[in-house]
């Protein structure tokens, strides 16, 4: 098994939208603009993590198919029931 070293996420995109709608909500604003610098940062962000995930649930569903579980059950008849 190799290795990595990941580097971590820069969400601060993500964080600033969000403050940004909570602080519309706040202010019943009925909408959220964003300039092309900002959407293209968020849009990118999102990119990011959703790739980073992706690969996370990749990596997860390799593992546990590797891996098999085996449940064993043993029966006796039950003569303590009333």
């Amino acid at each position: 098994m190799s290795t990595q070293t990941i580097d971590p996420l820069n969400t601060i995109p993500l964080q600033q939208f969000l403050q940004q709608v909570k602080a519309a909500e706040n202010s019943r604003a009925r909408e959220v603009k964003l300039d092309i610098g900002q959407a293209k940062n968020l849009a990118f962000t999102i990119g990011i993590v959703m790739s980073r995930l992706h690969g996370d649930l990749e990596k997860l569903v390799k593992e546990n198919a590797q891996t098999e579980e085996v449940i064993e059950i043993q029966l006796d008849g039950g003569s303590d029931f009333k």
